[in-house]
Parts: C-alpha cells; sequence; structure tokens
C-alpha cells in the first residue's frame, strides 16, 4: 500500500515537499492542486493508505478527513502555518504547527530537518512572500545577493504557478511540477539546468505587464483595492500582484477581486507588511474564505457581497492605517 504526501500546490507547499523528500525519499502518491484547492486529504483513500505527509493546508479545512484516517491509526505527519481551530491529538498524528505572520511551512520543515535543505526553505519563505524572514534564513548560506535574488525569484516563479480556477489555468500541473524539481538537491542546479523555469519566467513577466496597467477602484492611505477581468492571465496572477503591491507599499491593505466563470469573484488580501495582521479575521467573516494573518482570501465572493466585503476590507485595517478609505467606483 502507498504513502500519500499531500501538498499546497504553491511555492510553499512545493518547497517544504522538496525537503522532506531530500531528506528521506520514498515512493509516494501525490495529491495536489491549485493553491485554493485546499481539501485535499479527503482524497486520501483510507483503507489503502500506509502513511500520509500533509503539507501547507489548513487543518481546520481538513479536519473530517484527518480524523477518519487516524480513526484508522494511519499515520499522519501534518506540517503547516495556517489557523489550525481547535486542538487535536492522536497517537497516529505526528502535528508541526507554527503561526507566526512571518513563518511559513517551509520554514517549520526547515527547523524539523535542522537547516540541512535550507536554500530550498529559503525558495518557499520568498515564494510565500516573507523577503525579510527569508533573507535572514539565508544569512548562514553566504549567499551574494545576486544569489539570494535568484532563490526569490524562483519562490516567485513557483507561487505564481501555482493561482488558477483551474488546474488547467496553470503552466504546469503542480504535481508534475514538483516531479520537475524533484532531482534537485541545489535550487541553483534547477534554476540554471531546467527549462520549465524559463517557461514560468516568461508566462509571469507577461501576466504581470497585464496586472500593472490596471488601476485601484478604491484607494487611500492604507488601502487599494483592484478588481481584475475574468481572464486567465488574471486567475494566473492575483496572489503574486497582490504580493508585489504589498512589497511596495508596506503601510497599506491590499485586496485583489478576480471575476470568476461562476459569476463570484475570487479575492486575494493581504495584510500591511508594517502591520502582517488580519487578512485571515477579514476573509473568514465571508463563506468560503481562510488564510493566514498577513495574506488570506475568499475562494468565491457573490456578487452581491461586494460592496459588505470593501466596507469591511476599509474598517479592517483602519486601527494601522489611519482611516476609512473612499467609496468604491460604480463596478
Amino acid at each position: 500500500m502507498p504513502h500519500y504526501d499531500v501538498f499546497n500546490g504553491d511555492a510553499d507547499g512545493l518547497c517544504a515537499l522538496q525537503q522532506l523528500r531530500l531528506a528521506d525519499l520514498c515512493e509516494s502518491l501525490l495529491i495536489t492542486g491549485v493553491k485554493r484547492d485546499i481539501a485535499l486529504l479527503d482524497r486520501v483513500p483510507v483503507e489503502a493508505a500506509t502513511g500520509v505527509t500533509v503539507l501547507d493546508i489548513s487543518l481546520d479545512k481538513n479536519r473530517a478527513a484527518l480524523e477518519r484516517l487516524l480513526a484508522a491509526n494511519v499515520p499522519v505527519c501534518y506540517v503547516d502555518h495556517h489557523v489550525a481551530g481547535k486542538p487535536i491529538s492522536h497517537p497516529a498524528l505526528d502535528l508541526h504547527l507554527g503561526t507566526l505572520p512571518d513563518r511559513g511551512t517551509s520554514l517549520l520543515v526547515d527547523e524539523m530537518l535542522n537547516g540541512r535543505f535550507r536554500a530550498w526553505a529559503v525558495v518557499g519563505t520568498f515564494g510565500d512572500n516573507f523577503d525579510q524572514r527569508a533573507r535572514q534564513a539565508a544569512a548562514p548560506l553566504g549567499l551574494t545577493d545576486r544569489m539570494l535574488e535568484s532563490l526569490r525569484e524562483l519562490g516567485i516563479l513557483l507561487n505564481y504557478n501555482g493561482y488558477g480556477e483551474t488546474v488547467a489555468d496553470l503552466h504546469v500541473a503542480p504535481d508534475a511540477l514538483f516531479r520537475r524539481i524533484q532531482p534537485y538537491a541545489d535550487p541553483f542546479d534547477l534554476i540554471a539546468g531546467d527549462g520549465i523555469i524559463t517557461t514560468l519566467r516568461e508566462g509571469y513577466a507577461a501576466d504581470m505587464a497585464q496586472a500593472r496597467t490596471c488601476q485601484p477602484e478604491c484607494a487611500d492611505a492604507g488601502h487599494r483595492l483592484f478588481i481584475l477581468p475574468d481572464q486567465t492571465w488574471s486567475r494566473r496572477v492575483s496572489g503574486v500582484f497582490a504580493n508585489e503591491l504589498a512589497q511596495q507599499s508596506p503601510n497599506q491593505a491590499h485586496a485583489i477581486l478576480t471575476r470568476s466563470r461562476n459569476g463570484c469573484s475570487v479575492v486575494s488580501v493581504r495584510a500591511p507588511l508594517a502591520h502582517p495582521a488580519g487578512a485571515d479575521v477579514l476573509c473568514r467573516a465571508f463563506a468560503t474564505g481562510g488564510g493566514r494573518q498577513a495574506a488570506a482570501g475568499i475562494n468565491a465572493l457573490p456578487e452581491q457581497e461586494i460592496d459588505h466585503f470593501v466596507e469591511a476590507f476599509l474598517a479592517a485595517f483602519e486601527t494601522h492605517t489611519g482611516g476609512a478609505g473612499s467609496v468604491i467606483h460604480p463596478l
């Protein structure tokens, strides 16, 4: 019977699994998807699994599936940095949780492995938009500024590839991308030796060029909100565009609403980097919302709730930004 690796399809999930499999190579079946596809543990057949590794998906969103596995005494190693909800304990569960606003799953795995594959942890941390924390983690590696920037770009590109409404929106399916990454113990060898990086770099540049022409629908000293059209490029770029905006304006909160085929909007929220908290609370107030303190989202925001979301967004970060913003333009 097989071991299952269940992981978020973004940079943090990919780099967390890369570290673990470099440390302990085993044959496994991969279960993953687009970044927002986080209810993944349901896909593990309880009767067939000899063990399960779970990385970078909310325990709270996968609680029922986890409890089914544990009831069958399936060993589960669970590593994650999102809000977990009610504590859970079981002899078959090896649980590693951390919800600091600047530490993702890649750094939790790095801690478990005593820094054995630190460069990959740095890539994942850059991908999660924790630039300062990534640079701190990289300090013992003695990298030049150029090398550090290469790891940062790789993290951004891997993260960019995870965004989309379906896997068809992505340049590479996350499970296939992991198999491309897996042979490389050193991320610099991947950067130099695999053409997939060129594909992602070119796609990122083209999509971001379109995003950067967009103007905010709502803006003040503490907030910016953008609405992107229902296009493949905008579905791919929503998260990394939000990250770029957050880096450019660390005292502002940012929200990206991306129109979806189903008539709803997909929402990405970034708390101000200067005060990285509150994004998860804001998004969890809506039916399909979740995330972490610094970055969160809503998977399907109905049209009739947009005005309510805008009001909540402008109010959520008032404490640090000095007041509410301007009224949203008519849509």
